[in-house]
């Protein structure tokens, strides 16, 4: 008797042990190292940081700050303003630091062309004159870009000027940089700027002839697909180099309808690059990202209610922001995800927001979408079609489905009916695809339209052929890698 019930206890032990097994959530990966000091990758659509290496300890950023320096400027001048390179603009800049343009007092160029040399050839006459063209002053500029960077939820840093020249309090952290990064990838302008190979700079008086200049940025730029630096997804960019600083850099790319960024400070020489493509290539290869619209179950029941701060809503008044997507490790499942509902919303929140819910995973933020009433937002913020709330019915023109009409009416009702639930059905099959392949598209053309005006820009310059051979390296190299996977 004493055997058996050893053997049942040791049964129930392992049946136990299996379940835990069974249901235990993966790990998140963290396989990972960079020889830099510190180091972050996040997803650029979720916000999810996959990576970080003490990304809240504070360095100085270097080049990296002229990002900051030209998203502000984008937002508070039109790119064929033109520019006058004052004096103080020219001169007042630490010994040493050069003047990669050439420029002197008295030149002018334009916003677009200044935002060019700022981001690909790392101009601190540049920053300065944009600073004073857009401020009136560098202090004043300096003030916009402390503003801006509380406004984006940056707590951790500070910035003394435009270029990235030493300051006394200068500094960033990995996380907060990638945050800056982050809203500055979503203006489209900058991302174009960002990934141009060269750019053919207008004569001014110390170059009669103008001036070409090429992109400082070796993941952004290189073709040679034996070359450590190859890195196809890398799309744009900035580097940024002091002494007190060591190497800095901040890479953006895109892969397969995804879009990461990687920053990395107090880096070596050449190494730097290494390091953000590392964690660039663990962001792509160890994680996706799952729609939420489709995924998300619990507040589109048909015919029901949900209460949300203690108001009920009927199910179908109900949908989800747009677009949004979670972050997480690939043999993950977004059913392994916690959520909490916010009612407590932050100022900015959309129109007809109800509720905020955010997800988690092993205790990390993996993304977060707004829940928002028909009947409470604006018709004109948000559309109500492609929503993945089960419900695609228009509430202000769509017959109330329990009232009788006479006559005619009630066959009206038949019909209105019979095709609410066709258009329900089609929503449901639609929606687990409908937004992500839409999503694609979306970045396809922009991509392509990108691609197209690099053409043109090269072509002026005389540098096409040069760029056709470089597509075609990078069409051939991900061939290649197909074939391996294979």
């Amino acid at each position: 008797m004493k055997r058996k019930i050893k053997i049942m206890i040791s049964c129930l032990l392992i049946s136990q042990l299996f379940l835990m097994t069974v249901y235990a959530k993966p790990d998140w990966p963290s396989d990972t190292g960079i020889q830099a000091e510190a180091g972050i990758v996040i997803d650029a659509d979720s916000g999810t940081v996959i990576f970080g290496q003490n990304i809240h300890a504070a360095y100085p950023p270097a080049s990296i700050t002229k990002l900051l320096t030209a998203l502000i400027v984008l937002e508070n001048s039109s790119l064929d303003d033109m520019v006058t390179f004052s004096k103080d603009s020219v001169y007042n800049v630490e010994q040493g630091s050069g003047n990669k343009l050439n420029v002197t007092d008295g030149d002018t160029l334009s916003v677009e062309d200044c935002l060019y040399s700022l981001i690909l050839h790392s101009c601190n006459q540049a920053a300065n004159a944009l600073a004073e063209h857009v401020a009136g002053s560098r202090e004043e500029f300096v003030r916009m870009m402390n503003e801006k960077i509380k406004e984006l939820g940056c707590g951790e840093s500070h910035f003394d000027n435009p270029s990235g020249l030493n300051g006394d309090t200068q500094y960033v952290t990995a996380y907060d940089m990638a945050l800056i990064a982050k809203a500055a990838y979503r203006n489209k302008k900058l991302v174009e700027i960002g990934s141009a190979i060269s750019h053919k700079i207008p004569p001014t008086v110390n170059n009669p002839d103008g001036l070409t200049i090429y992109n400082e940025h070796r993941l952004v730029k290189t073709t040679d697909e034996k070359s450590q630096y190859y890195f196809p997804p890398a799309v744009a960019g900035k580097t940024g180099y002091l002494i007190k600083a060591g190497n800095t850099l901040v890479t953006y790319a895109e892969q397969d309808g995804r879009r990461l960024i990687s920053v990395i400070l107090k880096g070596s020489p050449r190494q730097y690059f290494v390091d953000g493509k590392t964690l660039l290539e663990f962001g792509f290869n160890r994680f996706e990202n799952l729609p939420i619209i489709g995924n998300e179950k619990d507040y589109s029941k048909e015919g029901g209610s949900v209460t949300i701060g203690g108001k009920t809503y009927p199910s179908s008044d109900l949908l989800l922001e747009p677009d949004k997507v979670v972050t997480i490790p690939q043999e993950a499942k977004f059913s392994q995800l916690d959520k909490s509902v916010v009612t407590d919303l932050p100022k900015k929140s959309p129109d007809g927001a109800v509720a905020l819910i955010q997800y988690t995973y092993n205790d990390r933020n993996v993304g977060e979408v707004y829940l928002l009433s028909k009947k409470e937002q604006s018709v004109s913020n948000v559309p109500v079609t492609g929503t993945g709330t089960g419900d695609s019915k228009d509430m202000e023109t769509t017959p109330d489905m329990g009232e009788k009409e006479e006559g005619n009416s009630a066959l009206k009702g038949v019909g209105a009916r019979a095709f609410f639930i066709v258009a329900v059905l089609l929503a449901l099959v639609a929606v687990g695809t409908g937004t992500v392949l839409l999503h694609r598209k979306k970045e396809t053309k922009e991509i392509a339209r990108r691609r197209e005006e690099r053409r043109r820009r090269l072509k002026e310059n005389g540098e096409a052929d040069a760029f056709e051979q470089m597509l075609k390296k990078r069409r051939n190299g991900k061939q290649n890698k197909n074939k391996k996977i294979k």
